[in-house]
């Protein structure tokens, strides 16, 4: 079984790919502008031979393969990898650089500066050690040569040796100022990743306490909204069995245990409901259509309140949902601003298009929500109407979240009250289900 790669391990592999991506195109462009420079100043270096030209081509071609390989690697490359291609370029490197000096045969080969990326590619992938061994096998291959040169080709010339010695300097000083700075970027890389799995547990551990408060918060609420139902139950069959009851007390009492026994039976509903969400079954379906229906199924429960329900039409809008979950959820909002509208008053339904969204509202005229209210009306349980279960937004709002959208109170102001609920919209043109 495949081990999950963390987001910071993807980070670290990607930042591997990039340094290992400069070194190639560092390494391409000083090879292209050696070439360069060896046909600009062939008076003085000479004309590159086909050998020579043959070569840097090769090696050249070789850099550009390596290049696409490493872009090709979009999740980055490991330590490992790195570690071995930057051995293999540092080995093939010191073949080059030997090789055209051997072919240019000149006491001041310019080919020698190929020798500095070595080096580099040593101090930010490997210990001190391994950089300091490379700078001792570059200066060693810069005086060898010289020295195997006039050795060929006598009298020695004192000014190349100091020339060489200069360059050593230089190879040595850079090697080691980049292998400390590199040094000290990944201790600090290891103490952010520290802190990276510092935060990713804290941050785990506040889920799973968040999780456990949310738990607890249903619990309550669930050990208070049945409390009241039940105890009023066990008084009134009390009452009932008490032998000095009349018949007419005695019914009465039956008929609020049964009321109060339907109560419960509809807090259990809405808490599964809530508990355990159904997944939608999505279906094309015009929302004209949907919110025609909603307020033919409200209108006599209005008229019995003195509110007039208001459908306005729009312009076709095709919606992929699963039609009774976002019926559900919307006759919620209307008999919810039904009751908040005082006679004379209107319940409105209009919705509006929005780019990949379609927005469905419901309106009422009646009093603005208090403040106190307005911010926990969608959390379960909470409710300001003396019978309800406080579970009719929570569950309307999940709903929309899960047809991709979310419910809200767009406008609280006192005679316009409006809830908005956001849904995935279909494009254009998709078959309409009937309702």
């Amino acid at each position: 079984m495949m081990r999950k790669i963390s987001s910071l391990e993807l980070i670290e592999a990607k930042a591997l790919r990039g340094q290992q991506t400069a070194f190639c195109v560092l390494t391409l462009f000083v090879i292209a502008v050696l070439l360069l420079l060896h046909t600009l100043f062939a008076s003085l270096l000479g004309e590159p031979s086909e050998a020579v030209i043959l070569l840097l081509g090769t090696a050249f071609s070789t850099k550009v393969l390596e290049f696409f390989w490493l872009q090709g690697r979009v999740d980055g490359i490991s330590e490992y990898t790195a570690r071995w291609e930057t051995a293999l370029s540092i080995i093939g490197t010191f073949v080059l650089t030997c090789a055209l000096a051997i072919l240019t045969d000149r006491d001041d080969a310019p080919y020698f500066v190929l020798l500095a990326i070595p080096i580099l590619q040593s101090a930010y992938h490997f210990g001190w050690i391994t950089t300091v061994v490379t700078i001792v096998i570059s200066i060693a291959t810069n005086f060898y040569w010289i020295g195997h040169y006039f050795g060929l080709h006598p009298p020695p010339r004192p000014t190349e040796f100091l020339e060489a010695g200069m360059i050593s300097i230089i190879y040595t000083l850079m090697g080691l100022l980049v292998w400390y700075l590199v040094h000290q970027l990944k201790h600090q890389q290891i103490q952010l990743r520290e802190n990276f799995a510092e935060l990713d547990a804290t941050r785990e551990r506040l889920a799973i306490e968040e999780k456990l408060a949310a738990v607890g918060r249903l619990a309550s609420g669930i050990a208070h909204e049945i409390r009241n139902p039940v105890a009023m139950i066990s008084s009134s069959l009390t009452t009932a069995a008490n032998p000095g009851v009349t018949a007419g007390d005695r019914e009465e009492m039956v008929q609020i245990a049964a009321k109060e026994a339907g109560r419960l039976e509809h807090l259990t509903s809405d808490f599964l409901s809530y508990a355990r969400p159904r997944m939608p079954q999505r279906s094309s379906v015009l929302v004209n259509d949907l919110l025609s229906y909603v307020a033919e199924v409200v209108k006599a429960h209005a008229a019995n309140r003195g509110v007039e329900v208001v459908h306005l039409p729009t312009a076709d809008i095709v919606l992929e949902i699963d039609s009774a979950q976002v019926q559900s959820a919307l006759l919620n909002l209307a008999l919810n601003g039904i009751d908040a509208t005082t006679s004379p008053g209107t319940l409105s339904f209009f919705a509006t298009q929005g780019e990949g969204f379609a927005e469905l509202n419901v309106e009422n005229t009646g009093h603005a929500i208090a403040e106190t209210d307005l911010s926990q009306i969608f959390e379960p349980f909470y409710s300001t109407k003396p019978t309800g279960t406080g579970l009719g937004l929570a569950i309307a709002r999940r709903v929309a979240r899960d047809h991709g959208g979310d419910l809200w109170v767009s406008s609280n102001q006192e005679g316009r009250v409006v809830f908005s609920m956001t849904v995935s919209a279909a494009p254009r043109g998709e078959l309409v289900k009937e309702l």
